[in-house]
């Protein structure tokens, strides 16, 4: 599940919205997630591993709304991309020993929902519960999403048996706004997606 909210953090990443390289590049003001969910960043939450006072460039971080009530509010910009935009730095520059300044994402958290993760198995009726996924094909500029995936096939609400080695696709524009959150993400860490019901999804294997 925090992978697909890392998806959705890299669409609206100043330096893929600089290169056009992104799902989301005309979407600003639009809809991308679910009436009734945001994405909120707040890098001053204490003795998490994303929380600074400052960016890489000596910009004051805030906390901000990234998605509010499902409609994109703003990409995440250091000095050089917000320069590109004809936009201000969101304070979100990093940089590594190696390297300058680029774009990155504090610490965020989805909306969580009123349904545990038994719930949401319930009310799928039939699926796949994803516990792990291997490798990845994913096109930046289109959403289109397919990714080896592993877990437990659910039949009647149930799980059923063991699946391995199969492939799960569809696109992540689709994905994201049918996306039905579950209430148990863990408030410790950086990113706090609890699991998610995502619908409709192509799966395929033997």
């Amino acid at each position: 599940s925090s992978s697909l909210i890392g998806h959705l953090l890299g669409a609206i990443n100043g330096s893929a919205i600089t290169r056009g390289a992104s799902f989301l590049r005309n979407a600003m003001g639009e809809r991308v997630l679910p009436a009734g969910l945001s994405l909120i960043e707040d890098p001053h939450r204490p003795r998490t591993s994303g929380s600074r006072p400052f960016d890489a460039e000596g910009l004051p971080t805030s906390r901000r709304a990234l998605v509010e009530d499902g409609i994109l509010q703003g990409w995440t910009l250091d000095l050089a991309t917000a320069r590109q935009l004809d936009r201000a730095s969101t304070g979100n520059a990093a940089r590594s020993t190696g390297s300058g300044p680029s774009p990155t994402p504090w610490n965020v958290a989805l909306t969580q929902g009123d349904a545990s993760r038994k719930d949401l198995i319930r009310d799928m009726g039939t699926g796949l519960l994803v516990t792990s996924m291997i490798g990845s094909t994913i096109n930046p500029n289109t959403g289109d999403y397919s990714r080896g995936a592993a877990g437990f096939w659910v039949e009647n609400g149930e799980i059923a048996y063991a699946v391995n080695e199969c492939t799960i696709a569809g696109n992540l524009r689709d994905m994201l706004l049918g996306l039905v959150p579950a209430n148990d993400a863990r408030t410790h860490l950086s990113r706090v997606v609890p699991s998610l019901l995502v619908p409709g999804m192509t799966l395929a294997g033997s």
